[in-house]
């Protein structure tokens, strides 16, 4: 993961050496060669995903591939914000740091699940996680017909029971360390409080179309709060693709690891294309086409 990219780019080198020193791990042996028990510890992952999003990031804008707008989902949101100067590389990555061990803590403390659900309307979901109780919430609005629900775990599987009855196509559960997005999250939140309030928040340069809202934000402090909520929050992504959609975004690009986003929003809208960026090949590719 990234050792390409750390190989190829001097500023990727920079910026992986500068994460290493930062957490106090070497951070790039895990990415480079694992072994994935590690790597897919949440405390770990998510400093993982937020460097090499940001070193992509940082490698298309050096050569010319800067946003109007950005969004991210869930942990995204951080490097979205740090891709448009929202928040600096070294901040963004103790945030990130502090957010992953809080929410793995969060996830020991009290087990909770999280399952997909695929093929049957939002609303829908909505509705059978309210019959099955508070336990149980919908967590990530992905694409028209693909809802992730979390919680306590006898109420995702009562509401996934219930899914299934009601048509769903396919009902799979997660393998996560927590009930993330739901308000099992609510003492992670409540702990993350203090270092988020202590960063520095700039304005961003570009808009950042926020998880919680669905909605392109500007102001700092409204941005250092729905940070925040979004650790309990459901990710609104569909309802984020059509509001870049709807300010005209006609082409955009995954900046980081895999091509989830690229899927997901190929089924929201076929009004942008979306182009994936995570590999070596992949950026210089973009120099040429730029």
């Amino acid at each position: 993961m990234g050792q390409d990219l750390y190989e190829r780019f001097a500023e990727a080198r920079a910026l992986f050496d500068e994460a290493d020193a930062i957490l106090g791990f070497a951070l790039t042996e895990v990415c480079f060669f694992g072994p994935m028990e590690k790597l897919s510890q949440t405390s770990v992952t998510q400093p993982a995903v937020y460097v090499h999003s940001v070193v992509v990031a940082r490698l298309l804008a050096a050569r010319g591939l800067t946003p109007d707008v950005v969004a991210g989902h869930s942990l995204g949101e951080y490097s979205a914000l740090t891709a448009a100067g929202a928040l600096g590389f070294a901040d963004g990555l103790a945030m990130v740091r502090e957010r992953g061990r809080l929410m793995q803590e969060a996830g020991r403390e009290r087990s909770g699940a999280m399952t997909a659900v695929l093929g049957l309307d939002d609303d829908v979901v909505v509705r059978l996680c309210d019959e099955a109780g508070p336990g149980v919430v919908p967590a990530n609005f992905n694409s028209p017909g693909q809802v992730v629900i979390s919680g306590e775990v006898d109420a995702v599987n009562s509401a996934a029971e219930a899914a299934t009855a009601a048509g769903a196509s396919k009902v799979v559960p997660l393998p996560v360390s927590g009930a993330f997005h739901s308000p099992l999250m609510e003492p992670a939140a409540q702990a993350l409080a203090g270092r988020v309030e202590s960063t520095d928040f700039a304005r961003p340069t570009v808009p950042v179309v926020a998880n919680v809202t669905a909605a392109p934000e500007t102001d700092p402090q409204r941005l250092r709060q729905l940070l925040l909520e979004q650790v309990t929050a459901p990710v609104r992504w569909t309802e984020s693709i059509l509001a870049l959609a709807g300010m005209g975004v006609d082409r955009a690009i995954e900046a980081g690891p895999g091509s989830v986003l690229r899927g997901l929003g190929r089924r929201i809208t076929r009004d942008i294309k979306i182009s994936t960026a995570g590999t070596a090949d992949e950026i210089e590719g973009f120099a040429y086409s730029a």
